[in-house]
This record gives C-alpha cells, sequence and structure tokens, in this order.
C-alpha cells in the first residue's frame, strides 16, 4: 500500500514518493511534502527550463538556478 500525503503543490492528498529525490534539506521538505504526481510535473518542466536556457548542470551557477526554479515551482503561491 502506497503511502499518501498532503501535497502542497497539488493541494490534496496523493502519493509519496518512494524515496528522497533531491539531496540535503531542500530534498527532504520536498519528500515529506511533494507527491510523487507533483516530482513528475517538475521533471518535464525541469527539462524544458534546462533546454530554454541551454543550462549546463556540470555548472555550478546553473545548478542554482535550476534549484531556484524547482523551489519557486513547488513553494511559491500560484495565483
Amino acid at each position: 500500500m502506497k503511502k499518501k500525503i498532503f501535497c502542497l503543490f497539488l493541494k490534496k492528498i496523493s502519493n509519496m514518493q518512494k524515496f528522497q529525490k533531491y539531496p540535503g534539506i531542500i530534498g527532504n521538505i520536498i519528500y515529506k511534502n511533494i507527491s510523487n504526481k507533483a516530482w513528475l510535473i517538475w521533471l518535464k518542466k525541469q527539462t524544458m527550463i534546462i533546454n530554454e536556457f541551454k543550462l549546463n548542470m556540470n555548472n555550478e551557477n546553473n545548478i542554482k538556478k535550476i534549484e531556484k526554479c524547482m523551489i519557486s515551482f513547488f513553494f511559491k503561491s500560484k495565483k
């Protein structure tokens, strides 16, 4: 049986991720508050951002940019 959480992104009860997919404190917050479905939506958005801005994920500044986008995507209020 899959564990359920209240997903802050979807604003409803949904299936929890099977494991923490992003490292550190931010990853832990995402793991506890963002559903697997929302994470999959983010992965598509992340791919679009990387391609649109031609980001290199070996570049530390680009990694920070994606992280900021991810935090904004999940936790900034949507109007």
